[in-house]
């Protein structure tokens, strides 16, 4: 195969690796899509409870008043019938206390129950309107998992037929150019082959070396630039087109010797310059 079929070969592979990675990516986000809602369906869910528990103990405590309330009542009315039976002034200032102390006692606890019954309806109003919130929050969470299912089944579709294209495609590409150009692709955005204008990389626009650009224009090898990694294929700049590049991100020979000299002293993923950056493959 000539090395115009094998670079043809690998755009389109890198197509559909690009097209790939966005699916995977989206496939795996999906369920973050969701996330806020179902957080927020939690805190409704832990505030409900917190109140019924308030609502329960408010209920009780209703109880408890009346029948304290029901107690003084009781000790109220005895008091007054037992005043038609006394014969002293003591008895009598003894059951006149007993029967303003009951009363006392009972205004008192008619005042607390009528506070604790309001409390105890507004906790009632808000434990209804809570139950209807999370009703129709659980509604909305449910019909959106349903649609991101279906969505996900159609974006699994998709990938399946990615992976068929990509198994049509991949004869004739040499499995560990495949590799570093899938593992690239994921670094790089999804680009990674590019052409050179002139001596300029268009992924990076870094400057090669003349000698390296020419190796790249006559075009019988897979070479890798030695900055940003892309596969390198020669492509004729247009008459009077000008290459327009930021200054600051110009290289010369002088960089590419302490890039070479650094990448082997890192030894980054165990690939040395002459490994892989600059690799050659028929």
């Amino acid at each position: 195969m000539v090395m115009t079929e094998v670079f043809d070969k690998l755009k389109a592979l890198q197509d559909i690796l690009a097209q790939k990675n966005t699916v995977e990516a989206s496939i795996e986000d999906a369920p973050k899509l969701l996330l806020t809602q179902e957080e927020l369906l939690s805190r409704l869910k832990k505030g409900y409870i917190e109140k019924n528990e308030q609502y329960e103990k408010s209920r009780q405590y209703i109880s408890d008043i009346k029948s304290q309330l029901f107690e003084a009542e009781s000790t109220r009315e005895k008091s007054e019938k037992a005043m038609d039976t006394i014969t002293t002034q003591r008895e009598y200032e003894a059951l006149d206390k007993e029967i303003r102390d009951a009363g006392e006692r009972e205004q008192n606890l008619r005042k607390e129950l009528q506070k604790e019954e309001r409390v105890f309806q507004d906790l009632n109003e808000d434990l209804k309107r809570d139950e209807s919130l999370i009703k129709q929050q659980e509604d909305e969470l449910n019909e959106r998992k349903a649609k991101l299912a279906a969505e996900i089944d159609e974006k699994k579709k998709t990938l399946d037929e990615l992976n068929s294209a990509e198994e049509d495609v991949s004869p004739g590409i040499d499995p560990e150019t495949k590799f570093k150009l899938e593992r690239i692709i994921k670094s790089k955005q999804g680009v990674g082959i590019v052409a050179i204008h002139g001596n300029v990389c268009t992924g990076c626009h870094m400057i090669l070396p003349a000698q390296f650009a020419n190796i790249v224009r006559i075009g019988e090898k897979i070479v890798y630039c030695p900055y940003c990694s892309r596969i390198l294929y020669y492509s004729e700049t247009a008459e009077g087109e000008d290459i327009y590049f930021n200054d600051d991100d110009a290289g010369s020979l002088a960089d590419l010797d302490d890039f070479i000299d650094e990448d082997e002293e890192d030894g980054e993923d165990g690939d040395s310059i002459d490994d892989e950056k600059m690799e050659y493959e028929d």
